[in-house]
């Protein structure tokens, strides 16, 4: 796709004066397998599900007994996989059949003979459809596919529900995702109002509504101010004065009236002054009362349910909402106002996709989407377009505009780690560039810096491939044009985090078929680390145990700074790198002594560690440290990257180091074949680690393939295990966090059920500074959950 944000969709469409072209909206349509449709009185909602061919990244060890000098660790090979992907688009009426015809036209699986469809459209266009698409319309039921499709978004999209707050420093406050989203009410206006009381996944109840909606709006606004467009009614509501129409509480009583808790500011009469003054009204003025009005009815409506049913989340969606501003102020106050704050009003970032993913959901039951995680595709998405007129007017013109969102289907479910504290309050992220302004432009700026980098990394990765350069233009061209967007949107994905800007670089890498630009650099660092490692051990069993503590922890620290694998950082670490300035002591977090009067108790039981980088970090650092622990009789689970993210060592990349270090280590070879060191999969393809988003099924190396075979396919050596499982049957009690994407972008403020040990050095000097340090400040924090301090 050419541009990737709603920035510039505003004004394209499916006409002559297109810029974007039919077959970058209608994306792997040629593959489609299942189609589902929503059509309102305006707009239409298309679902299809395709699957997705691209390049992944793939290791595969040699045989070490015949392995000459120089020969790399591995081989780095580039195969294609086929993933599953969900496709939403929305787009106005009136080009519904040019779509249709585009449609037709790269239809080629004939394998596809019914389209689910709802929405009060779907009879109207039924005919039209059967006809271009020479498919089967199959109605569907419209409460039940808004109900599917609210549920799924709810649990399956970060940040998908938000509070609205006008005034706030961050217009949007945007929700965790939590498994239990059940008991809510549902308020869908579209042209009239549906309430809905939702229980369970399928069981609901439309316990009200109201004929007073966006058809009331667009109807009266179209009889007083002869503009016809909804979105043009919009436009004048933002900048009208209701003040100058609607009769105040202080019009009447001169003030406040005190007694019954009514400011003066109050409205007591929508369109009360229009009966008595003799003048023209303002179009902007008369739309924006009438959309207060409209907004305080339903908000006044869902409160009263709202509290008959003792329910306290209410979401509201459907045509009328549409992401304006006064129209969420105005519920939100309302609410607020009737409920004292007790209900709470919350939108959503995909409302108008709703009914389309429940008609695809119903379509798709024989394919039990639901036992599958999906995360949004950021390079494929549009994004929430801005609510302010102001700021970039183009973003409420909605005339032409095709809305898009993709998810991709992740082949194992996500479950919370069962050692965090409350997972209901757990954030990830430390800072929240969606409210932090000062942040938010520091860290676009890094990373539009940083650009130029990942774009030469990619093609230096691909080197025999001739495209790539091109490839690689295309991807900065993309990525940079996200940056642009989410400078002036930071909400359009949710909340705006170091975490989201890194996955959405991932996402655009891939998007073009760099699946790991890092590949060749992360060998080279291995193969470099390795020839240290009985070096650094064997220096290491010369000291005595207070000495071997504190040169295990700085050589993690060491480890981790040193991350971009020069043979000089090599000889450092093992010569010298125990007397690197940045590692004496005291640290900017420093719980070293803590730790130590810990390790003098009892061993732990099993310790979770999540490891960080490629090279010098995993081998000369976490090995040492991961061999004390075992000596001291506790077992090891490192969890590593599922997937590629910058020089990050992945799962299958450890498999093979660690085949490598247990073949000259007795007591790392020991462990394997014991059981007591095993290797697990994250399931995150990301610098950063999100605890809510763990694998509930993983795969592990086992000791039998691993010592039986020398030359093997990795994928054939590890067997499915739950890492959940793992994690209660083991009885972890500690777990280990390093590095600065996984323990200071992310999880600096997570509390754990269990010990926690979360380092890093700070490698950026702004950071440093927000943590009231210097660049290569070291966080090496130590936290012991309140119920077992002093257990030992």
């Amino acid at each position: 796709m050419a541009t990737p944000g709603g920035t510039d969709r505003a004004s394209h469409s499916l006409d002559k004066s297109i810029t974007l072209p039919p077959d970058e909206i209608f994306r792997n349509l040629e593959n489609a397998k299942r189609f589902a449709i929503d059509i309102g009185g305006s707009l239409t909602k298309l679902a299809y599900y395709s699957t997705v061919q691209h390049k992944v990244a793939k290791v595969r060890s040699f045989d070490h007994t015949a392995k000459g000098d120089g020969e790399p660790l591995y081989e780095i090979s580039v195969q294609e996989e086929i993933t599953a992907r969900l496709h939403f688009i929305k787009f106005e009426n009136t080009y519904i059949e040019t779509c249709l015809d585009f449609i037709k036209d790269h239809l080629v699986n004939t394998e596809t003979k019914v389209i689910k469809a709802t929405g009060g459209g779907a009879h109207k266009f039924k005919d039209l459809i059967e006809k271009k698409l020479k498919l089967k319309v199959d109605k569907e039921d419209e409460m039940t596919c808004l109900i599917k499709g609210c549920n799924f978004v709810l649990r399956n999209i970060p940040h998908e529900a938000f509070v609205y707050a006008k005034h706030a420093d961050s217009e949007f406050r945007f929700q965790n995702t939590h498994p239990d989203i059940f008991p809510y009410l549902l308020v869908n206006i579209g042209s009239g109002v549906s309430i809905v009381k939702v229980e369970s996944e399928d069981k609901y109840e439309r316990i009200g509504g109201s004929s007073i909606g966006g058809g009331t709006f667009w109807g009266l606004g179209a009889l007083l101010t002869k503009t016809k467009r909804f979105d043009e009614l919009l436009q004048l509501a933002s900048k009208g004065q209701h003040t100058n129409v609607d009769m105040l509480v202080k019009d009447i009583y001169g003030g406040a009236y005190g007694s019954l808790g009514l400011t003066g500011d109050l409205i007591a009469s929508s369109f009360g002054k229009s009966a008595t003054a003799d003048k023209e009204f303002s179009k902007e003025d008369m739309a924006k009362s009438l959309l207060h009005m409209i907004s305080n009815d339903i908000g006044q409506l869902a409160c009263l349910y709202a509290r008959l049913h003792n329910l306290t989340r209410v979401y509201f969606g459907g045509f009328f909402i549409r992401g304006h501003p006064v129209t969420m102020h105005t519920i939100t106050y309302s609410i607020n106002f009737f409920t004292k704050g007790e209900v709470q009003a919350l939108f959503l970032r995909h409302e108008g996709y709703l009914g389309a993913i429940g008609a695809f959901l119903k379509g798709a039951e024989e394919d039990n989407p639901n036992q599958y995680s999906w995360g949004e595709n950021y390079a494929g998405s549009s994004g929430l377009m801005s609510v302010s007129p102001d700021l970039n007017p183009m973003q409420r013109a909605r005339s032409g505009t095709f809305d898009m969102l993709e998810m991709d289907r992740l082949e194992r479910q996500l479950v919370n780690l069962p050692l965090l504290q409350d997972p209901s309050s757990y954030i990830p992220d430390t800072v929240d560039l969606t409210e932090d302004a000062l942040a938010r432009e520091y860290w676009l700026y890094c990373f539009e810096e940083a650009l130029d980098g990942v774009v030469k990394r990619a093609v230096a990765s691909q080197r025999d491939q001739p495209e790539a350069a091109e490839r690689a233009e295309k991807f900065r061209q993309k990525y940079r044009h996200k940056l642009q967007t989410l400078r002036h949107q930071p909400f359009a994905y949710g909340s705006l985090t170091v975490r989201s800007l890194l996955d959405t670089r991932e996402h655009c890498l891939n998007e073009f078929n760099f699946p790991d630009p890092y590949s060749k650099i992360k060998q080279r660092e291995n193969d470099m680390a390795l020839k240290y490692y009985q070096k650094v051990v064997k220096s290491l069993e010369e000291l005595s145990w207070d000495q071997r503590q504190f040169a295990l922890v700085r050589g993690l620290l060491a480890g981790n700074v040193f991350d971009w694998g020069a043979k000089a950082c090599c000889i450092v670490m093992v010569v010298n790198v125990y007397h690197c300035f940045f590692i004496e002591r005291p640290w900017l977090v420093d719980a070293y002594n803590q730790w130590i009067e810990r390790l003098k108790g009892p061993p732990h039981k099993c310790a979770l560690f999540f490891v960080d980088n490629s090279g010098m970090d995993i081998i000369l650092g976490v090995f040492p440290f991961v061999r004390e622990l075992l000596i001291r009789g506790t077992e090891v689970v490192l969890a590593s990257n599922s997937g590629p993210a910058l020089n990050d060592v992945t799962n299958s990349e450890l498999q093979i180091v660690t085949e490598r270090i247990a073949a000259m280590d007795p007591v790392i070879q020991a462990a394997v074949k014991e059981d007591r060191l095993t290797l697990v999969q994250s399931g995150s393809s990301s610098p950063c680690l999100d605890l809510r988003s763990l694998p509930s099924s993983c795969k592990f190396v086992t000791n039998t393939v691993f010592f039986l075979l020398h030359l093997f396919v990795l994928t054939s050596s590890r067997l499915d295990k739950v890492l959940a499982t793992v994690v209660r049957e083991r009885s972890t009690d500690l777990v280990v966090i390093e590095g600065m994407g996984r323990a200071i972008h992310t999880n600096y403020y997570a509390m754990l059920s269990c010990e926690s040990l979360k380092l890093a050095v700070i490698k950026n000097s702004w950071l440093a500074e927000r943590l009231g340090g210097k660049i290569f400040s070291v966080v090496f924090k130590y936290e012991v959950p309140s119920k077992t301090q002093g257990q030992y």
